[in-house]
């Protein structure tokens, strides 16, 4: 059994705003786990010019222990990243993320 990867990035908000990606996010979809784990900004600052140390940065990490290659995960991928969605969406309007898919072993 090996873990891969089927997507990484990011999810930040105001540090003034009282949210819990945790609380808001469940820790697995079906087989895919969800991982959220308070970092550092990854940057210095957004592409607008805002510095990003007024923000709180997670990193976001969607990944299942499997037998299968990373090349065959792309179903599960699709699945996955719609079953999160709604999850992001009902977020606060003051939240962010950035997901890519990363289909690699860890």
């Amino acid at each position: 059994m090996k873990a891969i990867k089927l997507f990484q990035g990011y999810l930040w908000h105001p540090k003034e705003l009282l949210f819990n990606p945790r609380e808001a996010i469940p820790c697995r979809l079906g087989e895919v786990y969800v991982l959220i784990d308070k970092v550092r900004p990854p940057m210095s600052y957004f592409e607008d010019g805002t510095p990003t140390e007024t923000q709180q940065f997670y990193q976001v990490t969607l990944l299942v222990r499997t037998e299968q290659e990373p090349a065959e995960l792309k179903p599960l991928a699709l699945w996955a990243s719609q079953q999160l969605s709604p999850y992001l969406e009902a977020t606060p309007k003051e939240v962010g993320w950035q997901l890519l898919e990363d289909l690699r072993q860890i």
